[in-house]
């Protein structure tokens, strides 16, 4: 507990944006003088989720990748599309390895401190004012993950979807998993005429994580989900023998929601509730990171933090993407056949890390040209 009320930087939430947050500034020498708090009531000691990201650099998280691979496949009803991912890994990190690494990190640095409480409510007026179940607290900036409550209220007004899933980690007895290829997207099991697919991370011979997805608007029960993952052990892994050592389970909005507009001046919304998720894909490891690199720039430069934080092409691009998943769910096998057998790696991994060239954007939406994507067009212009 500390016995301070006031900071510069409070961060609300110790998830990927808040930690990743909190551990670039405290590794900046220009913030040595500023005092940051976290505030969260879990203190983040499960772990709860796996994020994957691609990269082609060594970055800061390589002593804590739990596994790396260099090849891919995408499987359609229809063909198999294997993918050398060379010059990129595409890489995973265990959730606990994450949190573990960072509360170390951050509790190496004086200016940095821990409140285990749960926020309440944050005001704006000419300073920001935090209250917990327990104590009042202000700070000169908030960065505030919580998902607004206008999201939750009329969400149904904006294009939106959900990527949901549930996940088993199998140990099997014999060596059966390909250690060196990840499955990205398996769309030979369906549930109905949906966008659903299998997502296979295999960490040795012996072990992998099995994951069912549903890119649509509705949830379903756990046995929905466990029922998918084991028709998909039996049927197309071969497998009878195994046992289930850990599950995950996660929603995640794919949306056109305008998060950004709760941002202000002494308020940034960050993470999920800042609309740090890519519309279309569900992806936000290395999009976090590029945010808090925009946030730290302009924090040195006097600019509002949440100043150039999304490109609007991009935007776009995705509001197009979901709405054809919206109006014509079960395209979605086709889109990513088309999406993953028309272009290089290069393209696909530029275009979905906002890098691309305009060359590179007309290559992926030729690759995608049908009816489906005119008709999204226009209805989102």
């Amino acid at each position: 507990m500390t016995k301070k009320s006031h900071f510069d930087y409070i961060i609300i939430g110790n998830g990927l944006a808040g930690l990743q947050l909190a551990l670039k500034l405290a590794s900046d020498s220009y913030f040595n003088n500023k005092q940051i708090a976290l505030i969260d009531p879990s203190t983040k000691n499960v772990n709860d989720k796996t994020w994957s990201f691609w990269e082609t650099d060594p970055s800061q998280w390589d002593n804590i990748a739990y596994k790396s691979w260099s090849n891919a496949s995408v499987i359609t009803s229809k063909k198999t599309i294997d993918l050398s991912l060379n010059p990129y890994s595409y890489k995973t990190i265990r959730a606990i390895d994450f949190y573990t690494e960072a509360k170390t990190k951050l509790k190496e640095h004086s200016n940095v401190c821990f409140i285990i409480e749960s926020v309440k409510s944050v005001s704006d007026d000419e300073i920001v004012k935090v209250e917990t179940e327990k104590h009042t607290y202000t700070a000169t900036h908030v960065f505030d993950s919580r998902i607004p409550e206008e999201f939750i209220n009329s969400h149904k007004d904006y294009i939106t979807i959900t990527q949901h899933f549930k996940g088993w980690i199998v140990k099997t007895k014999t060596e059966v998993f390909d250690k060196n290829k990840v499955i990205m997207m398996d769309y030979r099991l369906k549930d109905g005429e949906q966008t659903t697919f299998t997502y296979v991370l295999p960490f040795s011979k012996t072990e992998a994580l099995v994951e069912f997805t549903y890119f649509n608007e509705h949830i379903v029960e756990d046995n929905v989900y466990d029922g998918f993952i084991k028709q998909y052990i039996n049927d197309y892994l071969k497998i009878d023998d195994y046992k289930i050592i850990e599950t995950e389970k996660g929603q995640i909005p794919m949306t056109n929601f305008p998060f950004e507009k709760f941002n202000t001046k002494r308020i940034t919304k960050i993470g999920t509730g800042g609309g740090w998720v890519k519309g279309s894909t569900g992806y936000s490891f290395k999009h976090t990171e590029k945010k808090i690199v925009q946030i730290i720039a302009n924090l040195k430069t006097n600019k509002t933090p949440s100043s150039n934080l999304f490109k609007r092409k991009y935007t776009f691009y995705d509001k197009v993407f979901l709405k054809v998943l919206k109006d014509e769910n079960h395209k979605g096998e086709w889109v990513f056949q088309q999406f993953y057998s028309k272009n290089s790696v290069h393209t696909m991994f530029r275009f979905l890390d906002e890098e691309s060239t305009f060359f590179e954007e007309i290559k992926i939406m030729c690759s995608l040209f049908s009816w489906s994507f005119i008709k999204a067009f226009f209805k989102t212009l």
